[in-house]
């Protein structure tokens, strides 16, 4: 029968000219013997027709992914999986079933569109067909996966003046970047001073997998179900992307799903080229140092005056800010032609010690290979060859005081302060002594305007600003969410997020960014994704690119306890350090729905309880706290702030500093930096320095090998490497544009 069958089958094949032929292996077989049938030319596709025991991974790979006719070799399983369907080979079943959707699908004319269902394998075509008879019958749209591009597609943002026109911005207060992003002029704190601020809510997170745990999923969720469904005005503040992470290793960071910010390859790209702004003005700091120290390397004190102070039309006069170096020096002089020799020689010369220059150059790719450079080789240089290197562009001291500052004017202070090193003599020297900070004041005078988007359900956004929270304090601006609780005013919501997990991110904003601006939050929302629990209770490890180990796809409750009783609980220990609220907001990849068992429930239930928790809807939960608590800012010596940081945040028996880390400590008590602020340059992957050092580790001694200071930013901070490596197989290998359409594809 099987061969009647069989026959008829070719029959029918060759009436719509398709030539088929039958292969029959022994069962012994190797995957050679599969892989020589695909290889010739002649063969256009293979379908294997084996039992489900012999049908492995190791079988099916040895397809090429563009004769696989059945479509579930790994590569065409990804691509379908994920929405793509320009490359590799769509399964015919799939292909007759998204037919079906397309032509008799009445419930697909909706107001959002439905996005596709894709089936996996043909032994789903019964449950498939089900769904589709169910869901047509109903006029209802199933639950689907789609790709988070396709999402933010699907959807049209409001003219961005009719965004700001619905949140109280006025015209003249809006600079728009075409029709869906705009900056907004800092006039409007001005303007709304009287304005009693909203609440303000912080998202933080356990410690994260490499894969990052969604915490800008939940904070746009949160805004969206904040303002979209119960009616109140909210705001959602974030930080920039870099092009380091989207290209290396996130592919994006606009949220995802029906929470992301839109349009997401606007937000994740150059957006309103603030990280451009900062790029360009750290560089002109290193070239001004680089110059400077070649020019007062090779003229004499003369020589040098009458170029820095040049006659003009047979007038010399000091700039305003050669003026306030003379001032800094203590010659109170104005006119050039009074100075004596010995004050031109201390005015011209900054005497910058190659060995002790702090500033780096930027660039926001992950190019490893910059981390250290030789500069100054060519003849031209005359010599004056020492070594450097790069750092991310995020990790720039000015993206950091981008962040911190409340004005344009504080900013350029700021910008002022900065320290590139130190001269011969020990004294420190800053942009200002250069005579570049007010031109660095030209460079960011639109960067510090926050950036105005708006979510899927067209809750308004503010993106700015976007530093490293293992490198700086991991925070969205201060502006931005000044801005943002005036707009909403006293019954809305402000929901910023902190990077990485809680003793990273969220001990900075309370450390550094609170003392900066003033603002306290009303309560903390700490992420807490299943995938993550189950790591911290003993799950294997988790790799960017790599599938998802077996324990993390089963429920396994054991595992997620396990996090709980570790990783979660501290946290949530470490945001009761300063005295605020916490509600744990659990998590689960929408694609593992299947595990949110009453089990689960349960245990959730009970560990809230044991930790005087309530289990209560988040936007429910958010408004039980209207008051807002004071954090404090105890003053200690700055090994005292390290130490206690290391201890109570991170579980630490002790620090150990080095002689190196020591020396820099001692320079900065000298130079009156001792009240500045921790910032801890640490792994984001453990609470410990040891990424592999999971859930919450104990007895461990924390080093501190080095020691800088980030005086324009206001902020000490033990150093780790600040520019990170590409992966193996980076993000980029998927991002692609389309030259006819120039739609962008791979920004997941």
């Amino acid at each position: 029968q099987s061969f009647k069958r069989f026959t008829l089958c070719l029959s029918l094949y060759a009436q719509i000219g398709l030539n088929i032929t039958q292969i029959c292996l022994a069962k012994e077989c190797s995957e050679d013997e599969v892989s020589e049938i695909d290889s010739h030319i002649w063969v256009h596709g293979v379908y294997l027709h084996l039992p489900p025991a012999s049908l492995t991974s190791r079988v099916l790979n040895t397809l090429k992914p563009e004769k696989d006719v059945d479509g579930i070799s790994d590569l065409n399983m990804g691509r379908l999986v994920r929405g793509d369907l320009s490359k590799g080979f769509v399964p015919p079943i799939a292909n007759a079933v998204l037919d079906l959707l397309e032509k008799h699908g009445e419930f697909l004319r909706m107001d959002k569109p439905c996005p596709y269902f894709y089936i996996c394998s043909c032994t789903y075509v019964a449950a498939v067909l089900l769904r589709v008879v169910t869901a047509w019958k109903t006029q209802s749209c199933f639950s689907v996966f789609i790709s988070d591009i396709e999402i933010s597609r699907a959807q049209t943002p409001k003219p961005v003046d009719q965004l700001a026109a619905e949140i109280g911005v006025l015209p003249e207060e809006l600079e728009a970047y075409g029709r869906s992003k705009a900056k907004v002029q800092l006039s409007l704190l001005d303007r709304l001073h009287t304005q009693p601020d909203g609440k303000y809510v912080l998202v933080a997170g356990i410690t994260p997998t490499p894969l990052g745990e969604g915490k800008s999923t939940v904070t746009i969720g949160l805004v969206q179900a904040l303002s979209a469904h119960l009616k109140l005005n909210s705001f959602a503040c974030l930080r920039q992307p870099s092009q380091g992470p989207t290209f290396g290793v996130k592919g994006g960071a606009a949220g995802g799903g029906y929470a992301q910010v839109i349009p997401m390859e606007e937000f994740n790209l150059h957006l309103t080229g603030d990280i451009h702004a900062i790029t360009a003005a750290n560089n002109l700091v290193a070239a001004a140092i680089d110059a400077r120290m070649l020019h007062e390397a090779t003229q004499s004190d003369k020589a040098l005056f009458n170029r820095l102070v040049p006659s003009v039309n047979g007038v010399r006069r000091f700039s305003p800010i050669q003026i306030s170096r003379l001032n800094r020096l203590g010659i109170n002089k104005t006119d050039p032609a009074s100075l004596t020799p010995q004050e031109v020689s201390t005015f011209v010369r900054l005497d910058l010690d190659p060995s002790k220059i702090t500033w780096q150059r930027v660039v926001d790719t992950n190019d490893r290979f910059l981390r250290k450079i030789t500069v100054g080789q060519a003849s031209t240089e005359k010599g004056m060859i020492r070594e450097t290197g790069f750092d991310i562009a995020v990790a720039s001291e000015i993206m950091a005081i981008l962040a911190l500052a409340d004005s344009l004017e504080d900013m350029k202070n700021r910008l002022a302060r900065m320290v590139v090193g130190t001269s011969r003599s020990g004294q420190p020297i800053t942009a200002e002594d250069l005579g570049v900070s007010g031109a660095l004041a030209v460079l960011m005078k639109d960067a510090i305007k926050p950036t105005m988007m708006q979510t899927l359900e067209g809750t308004p956004v503010f993106v700015h600003a976007g530093p490293f929270a293992n490198i700086a304090h991991g925070n969205s601006s201060v502006l931005a969410d000044k801005l943002a609780l005036k707009l909403v005013g006293r019954n809305g919501f402000v929901v910023t997020e902190a990077g990485f997990g809680a003793d990273i991110g969220m001990e900075k904003f309370f450390n550094i960014k609170c003392r900066a601006s003033g603002l306290r939050p009303n309560v903390v929302v700490l992420v807490a994704t299943v995938r993550a629990l189950k790591m911290h209770g003993g799950g294997p490890n988790v790799s960017a690119g790599a599938p998802l180990p077996r324990e993390y796809i089963d429920e396994n409750l054991s595992l997620v306890a396990g996090g709980c009783r570790s990783n979660l609980r501290k946290q949530i220990q470490i945001a009761h350090l300063f005295g605020v609220p916490v509600v744990v907001a659990p998590t689960i990849e929408v694609k593992l729905f299947n595990l949110l068992s009453v089990a689960f429930i349960n245990l959730y239930c009970i560990f809230s309880k044991s930790n005087f928790l309530d289990s209560v809807p988040l936007t429910g939960a958010l408004m039980c706290f209207h008051l807002s608590v004071s954090p404090s800012f105890p003053q200690m010596p700055i090994v005292e702030k390290i130490r206690t940081i290391a201890q109570k945040v991170y579980g630490a028996d002790d620090i150990e500093l080095s002689p190196e880390a020591e020396a820099k400590i001692d320079y900065y008590n000298q130079q009156g930096y001792g009240s500045l602020p921790i910032c801890m340059a640490k792994t984001h992957l453990s609470l410990s320095h040891m990424p592999d050092k999971k859930g919450a580790p104990t007895g461990f001694t924390l080093p501190i090998r080095d020691v800088r200071a980030s005086i324009g930013a206001g902020f000490i901070f033990p150093l780790m490497s600040t520019m990170p490596g590409l992966p193996t197989r980076p993000c980029f290998y998927d991002i692609d544009l389309d030259p006819v359409t120039e739609e962008i594809t791979g920004l997941f």
